[in-house]
């Protein structure tokens, strides 16, 4: 009996100490998400990987962006999303799409609501991230604008209400150097900016993810 006893203590003494899985970040979106029209390193999920790297983070950042998805084809996907990726948490980047092709904000928020709730099933953590608005004097501003902290607030979700806001907030018309030539889509010093105001938000979630683990 204390032979065995002996016996167990050492193998677990010299029994390998196994690390934590690396967080699982889903970025689930569309074209800017898939980082459409740049080299794959310098697309938004690979720059943003390399951010949290940087500043010590065990996080994988998983690609689910689609280009030219719609809120409607996200809410869709997102269960397959879910069962291949399996994250332990979720950004959900959509909507731009809705607002070029006409789509009603109303339509936008409840395919919005409906990927939400699938996402964040379990408790599982979010991050919403709103999309460029339509100009200032558009008659739907107000409407779109309102998505994102409404959603935030009854999903419990964490919140940036404009992924391209980093590019606006230079000078005058300076954005547009830090677009594509379809003058839509960021360049790859774009995304470097974008990344500066997301990496925060994403480093909340992972905080709030590592809390619930």
């Amino acid at each position: 009996m204390i032979l065995r006893a002996l016996v167990l203590f050492l193998a677990l003494a010299v029994a390998p100490v196994v690390a934590a899985a690396p967080l699982r970040i889903l970025a689930f979106g569309d074209s800017l998400t898939e980082g459409y029209g740049l080299p794959a390193r310098d697309g938004l999920v690979p720059q943003l990987q390399a951010w949290l790297k940087a500043r010590g983070h065990d996080a994988v950042v998983l690609n689910g962006g689609l280009s030219g998805d719609t809120t409607a084809g996200g809410r869709v996907r997102i269960g397959y999303s879910l069962v291949r990726h399996k994250p332990d948490a979720v950004i959900v980047e959509l909507g731009g799409n809705d607002l070029l092709l006409g789509f009603t904000p109303d339509m936008a928020e409840d395919n919005l609501d409906s990927i939400l709730e699938q996402a964040g099933k379990g408790g599982r953590p979010l991050l919403l991230v709103g999309i460029a608005l339509p100009d200032a004097d558009a008659p739907q501003r107000e409407e779109w604008a309102g998505i994102w902290p409404r959603l935030g607030t009854r999903h419990g979700a964490l919140v940036l209400d404009n992924l391209y806001q980093p590019l606006y907030d230079g000078p005058g018309e300076a954005y547009m150097s830090l677009l594509q030539s379809d003058g839509l889509h960021a360049s790859a010093q774009g995304v470097r900016l974008i990344v500066e105001t997301l990496g925060p938000k994403v480093e909340e979630l992972i905080a709030e993810t590592e809390a619930r683990r």
